[in-house]
């Protein structure tokens, strides 16, 4: 007998994969991925000792606490306000969100690598579980270390919140810019690391963390300018301080080189994970 044109009943029809995320069982496996890849980061980051959330916080109050024993010194004033911890605090603390985001964002593909063998774990999951991870643990610290300040010290400032979260946001979104366009040039050429590394050792002290942007002379003013983080420095300060203008901080500048990066950084990504992973 010819079965040609035979068609087993619907009841027999093999049910594809497209069925079980109709149901709902895998919806959204894109979210539960970065979700467990935040746990996980949280674990082997801050969870392998007790004290690793401790030294979090620690380590940037030792950093401003440094600064403001060493320039108190010998000066009677801050460049602004009436506090030397908070005038250090409003530089390093945004310095701190990008630097961290921007070295976590780096290593995201080597650290994450054994995971993205799964098909539902992606490059961008990897990049994002360390963002917010990142993001997260440095606007709490950071909470915390103002919260600090402005009840043992003195300060005298005026919160402008809509300046201060303009600020963290624009050194996130730098440090996920520049720490994607990054992933791909340490995975793929692994001697821009070093090259990096040697870049930004004088990071530090060209970003305006101990003093401010206009008592730099010409022409090394107009050269410091086209540091982004000079820019975000100075918007976080104007948030405390409501007499700085910072009138020089763009943060069109700041944002267009955080998403020029990011585009180009998942770009090549895209293109070449593949590669980078089967090496």
């Amino acid at each position: 007998m010819s079965t040609e044109g035979f068609a087993p009943p619907p009841q027999m029809q093999p049910q594809t994969p497209a069925t079980e995320t109709v149901s709902g069982r895998r919806s959204f496996p894109g979210a539960r991925s970065v979700a467990a890849l935040v746990l996980r980061e949280m674990a082997t980051s801050y969870g392998r000792s007790p004290g690793g959330y401790i030294w979090a916080i620690l380590e940037p109050i030792g950093g401003i606490l440094m600064l403001s024993l060493a320039f108190s010194a010998f000066l009677r004033n801050p460049s602004l306000g009436v506090s030397f911890p908070m005038f250090y605090a409003t530089g390093m603390l945004p310095f701190l969100m990008y630097i961290e985001l921007q070295g976590k964002i780096a290593s995201a593909l080597n650290f994450s690598k054994p995971l993205l063998a799964y098909p539902t774990v992606t490059f961008l999951d990897a990049i994002l579980g360390r963002f917010i991870l990142g993001v997260m643990t440095k606007l709490l610290v950071s909470y915390i270390i103002f919260g600090g300040i402005m009840m043992v010290y003195e300060t005298r400032v005026t919160l402008d919140f809509p300046h201060i979260f303009e600020a963290f946001a624009l050194a996130a979104l730098l440090g996920l810019g520049l720490g994607t366009l990054t992933c791909f040039v340490f995975t793929r050429f692994p001697m821009a690391q070093q090259a990096w590394g040697i870049l930004m050792k004088p990071i530090f002290l060209v970003s305006g963390i101990f003093y401010l942007f206009e008592t730099i002379p010409n022409p090394y003013q107009s050269y410091l300018w086209y540091n982004p983080l000079v820019h975000v420095v100075g918007i976080m300060r104007k948030g405390f301080y409501p007499t700085y203008d910072a009138s020089y901080a763009s943060p069109v500048y700041v944002l267009s080189i955080a998403l020029v990066s990011l585009t180009l950084g998942l770009l090549l990504l895209r293109r070449y994970h593949a590669e980078i992973l089967n090496r």
